[in-house]
């Protein structure tokens, strides 16, 4: 079943998801919504906190978006328009649609992968969200446990950041991986 893809106003996913299950949408169609976990350190506080995966995107499976269903989702507040238009909605690419069901495989909430760093600092994904995707990673922060990746979307590229926890220290160097910036 193919996913579409819909912008909503940043900050009002929730809302909406919540607006517009209660809407009376029809059985075959599934919202949702990847989000990722991360720990945060504010005023020397430790926090867990959910953020977007891919911000202001709601996706929606279902084989077809037709008049009614394209009617009920544009009338919830926060909805601002299908990708790649109203005009012209079209459902996911292959290269989209396999990084979503990446995701998804661990969750509509992603928790953190778990790393180690060869003796050249390089990281290497052991297990997780972030596992097959070393190529992207463009930034390793490893005393927040953060890796930085470029994600696309509809041939528009933004950075996400990503919990990881190592593990331990590999012995040998592995190809393509990114240093650690300390």
């Amino acid at each position: 079943m193919p996913f579409f893809a819909a912008q909503i106003w940043t900050g009002d996913e929730e809302k909406f998801l919540s607006l517009a299950r209660s809407g009376s949408l029809p059985a075959s169609v599934q919202l949702i919504w990847p989000r990722r976990s991360l720990r945060i350190r504010r005023k020397g506080v430790w926090r867990d906190s959910l953020a977007p995966i891919f911000p202001s995107y709601v996706f929606i499976k279902t084989d077809v978006v037709d008049a009614g269903l394209y009617r009920k989702l544009k009338r919830t507040p926060g909805f601002v328009r299908f990708l790649q238009s109203n005009e012209n909605i079209v459902p996911l690419d292959r290269k989209d649609q396999d990084l979503l069901v990446h995701f998804l495989e661990f969750g509509e909430v992603v928790d953190k992968s778990f790393a180690v760093f060869d003796r050249n600092k390089r990281i290497r994904i052991v297990s997780g969200p972030l596992k097959g995707l070393e190529g992207f990673i463009i930034k390793v922060d490893r005393r927040k446990g953060r890796a930085k990746v470029k994600l696309e979307l509809y041939k528009n590229s933004f950075d996400v950041d990503f919990g990881f926890e190592v593990l331990e220290v590999a012995p040998d160097a592995t190809p393509g991986a990114v240093p650690s910036e300390e």
